[in-house]
């Protein structure tokens, strides 16, 4: 059976335009689209899918085009299953639909958690949009806004992972007891919730699977994009292409520092505020950032990090504490981290350095 790989450029491009008989530009804006996927096969088969609503409220991915490849091929079903969507439709209209299998309870604990936790992320995206403009804004004890889209994101998401019977834990709760020889997961279902209420990207829904201390999976969505991250331990992907750090010259903060000035190495040119954590931690997986830290503020909570930090400890990345120590996570959402992200132990010494 032929492999199938997510096209990120030209020559897959071109590749599957010829296998499709569509002009390669037709197929180009796939590649930074988060909502269509091009696959190409090493025996000329390919598939243009698209992430769609049906009028039912179903997520669904569809085969726009396609040669030699069927709803039911694993690329394709691991596509939608990475999507959070519930079945395949064999072409726009089509009555052919095949559902995405569910890994079963003797699957991998892992596996079964980046299934669940994608889908949890569709039934979230549904929820903040519908929840949007009810209920009263407020503002939680430690400062941070609260809305509506908060409550609604923690009911959807907490429902759908329940199924791995594992101990759950969410900003939008108190923390359940975890046994110490037990995983468990830990979400937030909002993040970014002050970008959310703004209008101003990103937000974005973070699972993370731990177990002793070390996020082991992680599934980030930015809901304001739909741009997806998701890891396993030994492979992190963005929008189902394997993502590694690299050098760079930016720095990425949660927020305005407490003092006068932004301490940052000699080697660093920008530093940028996205106002999303999980979002800034998968920047640095990806290389899109050389690096991220709290050093200077008050610290982060465990479900703020937990998906992020997974996806980056798999592309590759370190995290380290200020004492230089790896970073790990317990089971206490009120408690709070400080730490630095980066692509290599070296950038991450470079940083804590500048903070002497």
């Amino acid at each position: 059976m032929a492999e199938h790989r997510a096209a990120t450029g030209g020559p897959d491009l071109f590749r599957a335009a010829a296998a499709l008989a569509l002009a390669p530009a037709a197929l180009a804006p796939a590649v930074s689209d988060p909502s269509h996927r091009v696959l190409v096969g090493d025996d000329d088969s390919a598939v243009l899918l698209r992430r769609q609503w049906t009028p039912e409220g179903i997520a669904e991915a569809v085969l726009l085009a396609a040669t030699g490849i069927g709803p039911d091929t694993p690329a394709v079903l691991a596509t939608a299953a990475a999507w959070g969507c519930d079945r395949v439709r064999d072409r726009p209209g089509g009555r052919g639909v095949v559902p995405v299998p569910i890994p079963g309870p003797d699957a991998p604990t892992a596996r079964r958690f980046l299934h669940l936790a994608a889908l949890a992320a569709t039934r979230v995206e549904t929820a903040v949009a519908l929840a949007r403009g009810s209920g009263e804004d407020r503002v939680k004890p430690d400062g941070s806004p609260s809305v509506a889209a908060d409550e609604a994101a923690h009911l959807a998401s907490a429902e759908v992972l329940g199924v791995l019977g594992l101990p759950v834990l969410s900003e939008e709760r108190t923390d359940r007891q975890v046994p110490e020889d037990s995983p468990w997961v830990v979400l937030d279902p909002l993040d970014g919730t002050g970008n959310f209420r703004a209008g101003l990207p990103p937000w974005a829904f973070s699972a993370g699977l731990v177990h002793a201390g070390r996020p082991v999976a992680g599934v980030v969505v930015d809901l304001s994009s739909g741009r997806r991250w998701e890891a396993d331990g030994a492979d992190a992907r963005r929008d189902g292409v394997p993502v590694r750090p690299r050098p760079g010259s930016t720095v990425v903060v949660p927020s305005a520092p407490s003092g006068d000035a932004v301490r940052v190495p000699a080697t660093v040119r920008r530093v940028r505020v996205t106002g999303c954590t999980a979002v800034e931690l998968c920047l640095v997986a990806d290389g899109s950032a050389a690096a991220w830290h709290d050093l200077d503020r008050s610290g982060a909570h465990v479900h703020d990090v937990a998906g992020g930090l997974a996806v980056l400890v798999a592309a590759g990345g370190v995290a380290l504490t200020p004492d230089g120590h790896d970073i790990r996570l317990r089971p206490d959402t009120e408690g709070l981290i400080r730490f630095v992200a980066a692509g290599s132990r070296e950038v991450a010494e470079e940083l804590l350095r500048a903070f002497g």
